[in-house]
Order: structure tokens, then sequence, then C-alpha cells
């Protein structure tokens, strides 16, 4: 078998082409995504690995900076064939270069792998360690959309169904729109339902670049539920590769009176299917038995759609420095308690 050749690659459209060959890469790794992270001022590579000439796999890799040591983080990747050894070797490699170059304290790795013994016993080969906080959602809920309209609203929970088309007869409005002065409501919005549900919320700038992007691009939409000209609900929705994603969300309370929230949800299911997208993926759901997690009343509504829950392996960390990756493990391990994740 030829060597592996890797080298940062600085084409968008070579990167993208990869990507859409590939039905389990998500936005994640996307050239949009690494973007994003450049506009809030962070490093971001961009690494191809080559059998020959042919591009056999990516690593979108971003140098996060903490005031308890910088580290590299590897969203939903790297994209390669997991089951070819020396591929697997050069990637981990790779990893560790990166690391080192940009004196991070380790880097903390989500693949877009199935979690299974294989998955594990990959990552244990490779030194990693099971991280003590999650980096994106790991148990998600994905409900297959090439199915028809009729079959996908029989396969909801009765309640999902019915509230539906209450909202219909209500008569609640569901708009779409890219304008980013809308941002700046939604991160307010976001702020109220942050302290309503006790998690911390992202900085308006992280909302702002991000949204920009992908709007830029075509690739998400802003979605708002009104009724009599209140809003009950918005959600920002990433349309990428064959799924939709439902990626951010806030409701207010007029939104827990009226069935908004589920009308705008049906309506990002009905334009997924005109994009062409096999799936539509809620994102993160609580484990079935956690009553107490503090996603777990979200997770009762994303399950009513009919998806199907689908566990990623657990995110892991390739350590670099020991000494200060076990002060980073004490503040994550603390962190974890205090929001209830």
């Amino acid at each position: 078998m030829a060597d592996i050749t890797i080298k940062i690659i600085d084409d968008k459209a070579e990167w993208e082409k990869f990507l859409q060959k590939n039905d389990e890469a998500n936005f994640l790794q996307s050239w949009y995504w690494g973007e994003f992270h450049e506009r809030l001022g962070k490093t971001v590579l961009h690494t191809g690995f080559y059998y020959d000439e042919a591009l056999v796999g990516v690593m979108l890799s971003v140098i996060e900076p903490a005031r308890r040591g910088k580290y590299v983080t590897v969203p939903g990747g790297p994209i390669i064939d997991w089951n070819d050894k020396k591929l697997v070797t050069a990637a981990f490699s790779e990893m560790k270069k990166i690391a080192g170059k940009h004196s991070c304290v380790f880097v903390r790795i989500r693949p877009q792998l199935i979690e299974s013994e294989s998955a594990k016993q990959i990552f244990k080969e490779n030194d990693c360690l099971n991280a003590p906080m999650y980096m994106h959602a790991e148990l998600t809920s994905q409900l297959d959309i090439t199915k028809p309209e009729d079959e996908l609203l029989v396969n909801m929970r009765k309640t999902t169904r019915h509230e539906i088309r209450k909202a219909e007869k209500l008569g609640i409005k569901i708009e779409t729109s890219r304008d980013e002065k809308l941002i700046k409501h939604f991160y307010d919005l976001q702020l109220e339902t942050a302290k309503r549900q006790k998690f911390v919320p992202f900085s308006y700038s992280y909302f702002l670049e991000q949204f920009k992007v992908f709007f830029e691009a075509d690739k998400a939409l802003l979605y708002t539920a009104t009724f009599e000209n209140k809003i009950l609900a918005q959600a920002f929705i990433i349309f990428y590769n064959t799924e939709a994603v439902y990626h951010y969300a806030v409701s207010t309370q007029e939104g827990r009176t009226y069935p908004g929230a589920y009308l705008l949800q049906w309506e990002v299911i009905k334009e997924a299917k005109k994009r062409g997208m096999k799936k539509y993926n809620f994102w993160g759901v609580a484990p079935i038995d956690s009553k107490d997690h503090r996603f777990s009343g979200i997770s009762i509504f994303k399950r009513g759609f009919g998806g199907e829950d689908i566990q990623y392996l657990h995110a892991h960390d390739l350590v670099i420095n020991n000494p200060r990756y076990l002060i980073n493990l004490l503040i994550e391990r603390v962190r974890k308690v205090i929001r209830r994740v």
C-alpha cells in the first residue's frame, strides 16, 4: 500500500467535495464550521490525508484558548476510514504534532463514530482517555425523513401530532429568515431560556458569527413561530450534506401556552425533505432513564416526532501535558456537577 501524505488543504471546493461523498460527515467538519471559528479569532487547520494523489481523509481541528491551558478540538471527526489502521495511526500522530506545535495541553476528539466496543478499542489503543465533559451532542434523536409526510405523521407520538394540528387550526405562523439583525433578539431570548432552564448561555458574537457564515452559504435558516404577533419559539436550523440539524432553540413564556414549537418542527421537516435531506437530527437528548437531567423535558418533546436514538462515541482526550491536564480534569468534573450534564 502507498505511503500516506499529509498536507494542509486550502481549497474549500476540494474539502467540501470530499465531505459530500461521506454521509457520516456533518456540519462540524465542514469548511463553514472552520470559517466560523476563524471569525472568532481562533486558529483552524484543514488537514488532508492522501494515498498518492487521492484524498482519503480530512480533519478539521480548532485551537481553543483557555486560561487553564490551550487545547485542540476535533469536532465530529476526523472523517476517515476507521478500519484503515494505517490511516488511523496517521491521524492520531498528526493530532499530536498539531498540539505540540501550538503548545496545547491535550486534544479533545468527538468522532462521528457510533458507540461500540470496537470504536472504544481504537481510542484505547491510541492512548486516549474518556473526556470528563461532552464536546458536542453524543446521544441524539434522528428521524428518517425519506418517508412520505403521511407516514411521518402517523409515526409521531399522538400528542405531538395533535399539537401540530392544533397549531395549524389556531393560525400560528411559521416564518423563516436569514436576516442577521434578528440574531440579537434570538440571543436575548436565549438569555431568558438559559435563566429558566439553568444552563450557561453562548455569547452574542458566538451566535452572530456562526449564523452569518451558514446564512451566507444558504446552509441555515432562522425559524420563528408567532401567534397574534407574539413570538412563541425560534430555532436555528443547519442544512448540511444529508441532514438538517436542530442546533439551537429558544422559547418564550407564551410558547409554553401555545404549541408553536411543534408546528415549527414540522415545517423544518418539510423544508428538509424539499432540500433532499435524508434525516432530521434533533441533536442532543438526555438518556431516557435520567429524569433529573436538565434536558429531560426537551428530550420528551424531541422524541415525540418518532426519531431513533443514535449514540455516538463519547469524546476522548489525547493527553499531551499530564500535569496541566490534571488541573483541567478537576475543573471540568466540577463544572459537570454544577451544570447537571
